[in-house]
């Protein structure tokens, strides 16, 4: 096709678009009446002339044109009568002596009807009586007036094919519910998992957002409790305890940067990169001088760790340090990080009173669900003597797998 012949048929093809659509729009009752309407149009004149070695139509030929008409008024609502009805008249006709190639045209439409309609063993049994009939009529007829309806085998069939017609229009709307029904599930599917991640992400926000708010409010309060004792008599002290809190505020806008520059596009600033076991002698001094002796102890090379161990581990070893401080009344603490066999444990241990363990909070909710997040697991509880542990088993690549056994008892301070 040239390209004239695609622009000249384009006016025709926008045409039958929109008459359809208009049709697609009319009422039900509208449309039924429309259809009666054109099968009498075509039916009428083949009933009225018929071969002249025949009947020709009477009164009798109109009555069954009739009622095979106002049968098609309800064809929705009662396709089985309605293809009784017209399947009679069509009979009653070749019986009668008409013969005629359109006299059919109205049980072709009412078996149509009852076929799109979806109900699969109905159509059956509609198509076996019909087909059986149309043969029984074929061979009686033709007895009569030497076969003019054609062979009984070939009289049959026709009765099937409006019937194949409306099951596969049929199943072809079926198959269209059915993809558009699946596009609806993966559309909820989607909408679902983004709304999954959104509430993951704001978990995780709000996650850093602790951590780094409250852990870092209380390391300043520790160093301003110690600027306000030694104010007077040690203000070299007093002066280092400022620096510290200043220090301790430049790292948390720092942190915060960081954490919600998730929510920037592209073109904003650059973050700084998120805290790491390099930075643990700077949050461990952050939280001296508050009558807590902290011990850093570090075994195994540092370096190769993955990014979300080494943050996880950072901000356990942060989460029960503010702990330590705030609520369990310790004198010293023991910080811990063992690198060995592919594994990296964070233990945070003191000697505070274990009457100071409260029922779970959102701390050790966090601590579970960054060793979770890194692959590894976690255990918090009391220890036998006195005092309190928080232990964490981490990858050191990542992955997951990693599980500890839970010693003593699951709790922790709030």
């Amino acid at each position: 096709m040239t390209t004239f012949d695609r622009l000249s048929d384009r006016p025709g093809k926008h045409a039958r678009q929109r008459l359809t659509g208009r049709l697609r729009a009319l009422p039900p009752r509208a449309v039924d009446a429309l259809v009666v309407v054109v099968v009498g149009m075509f039916t009428g004149p083949d009933a009225a002339v018929n071969e002249p070695q025949y009947r020709q139509a009477d009164w009798f030929t109109w009555l069954l044109l009739a009622l095979s008409l106002l049968a098609l008024l309800g064809r929705r609502r009662r396709p089985v009568p309605v293809a009784v009805v017209t399947g009679a008249a069509c009979a009653g006709w070749a019986l009668y002596g008409h013969i005629g190639e359109l006299l059919n045209l109205p049980v072709i439409v009412a078996l149509y009807t009852l076929a799109v309609q979806g109900n699969r063993r109905r159509t059956l049994r509609t198509g076996l009586v019909a087909s059986l009939t149309s043969g029984a009529v074929a061979l009686w007829v033709g007895n009569e007036v030497v076969n003019p309806q054609g062979l009984p085998v070939l009289e049959m069939l026709w009765p099937l094919v409006p019937l194949l017609l409306g099951e596969v229009v049929c199943t072809r709307g079926q198959l269209l519910d059915e993809y558009a029904a699946r596009a609806a599930r993966a559309e909820q599917d989607r909408e679902r998992e983004a709304a999954r991640r959104v509430r993951e992400e704001r978990v995780r926000i709000a996650r850093e957002l602790h951590d780094v708010v409250a852990h870092t409010v209380t390391a300043m309060t520790v160093q301003a409790g110690v600027a306000l004792d030694a104010f007077d008599v040690r203000p070299e002290t007093a002066r280092e305890a400022m620096r510290q809190v200043r220090d301790s505020g430049k790292g948390a806008v720092r942190e915060l940067r960081a954490t919600v520059g998730v929510l920037r596009d592209g073109d904003g600033d650059p973050v700084e990169p998120m805290p790491g076991m390099g930075q643990l002698p700077q949050l461990v001094e952050r939280f001296e001088g508050g009558g807590v002796e902290i011990t850093l102890r570090r075994e195994g090379a540092a370096d190769g760790l993955a990014s979300v161990v080494e943050l996880a581990a950072y901000r356990i070893v942060q989460e029960a340090l503010t702990n330590v401080v705030r609520h369990s009344g310790a004198r010293h603490a023991t910080v811990s990080v063992v690198r060995q066999d592919g594994v990296l444990a964070v233990e945070v241990l003191d000697d505070g009173l274990p009457s100071a363990m409260g029922k779970d909070g959102f701390g050790l909710i966090g601590m579970r669900e960054r060793a979770a997040a890194a692959g590894g697991g976690i255990d918090c509880g009391p220890v036998s003597g006195g005092g309190f542990r928080v232990r964490a088993v981490l990858p050191a690549d990542g992955g997951a797998g990693v599980t500890i056994r839970a010693e003593g008892n699951a709790g922790a301070r709030p």
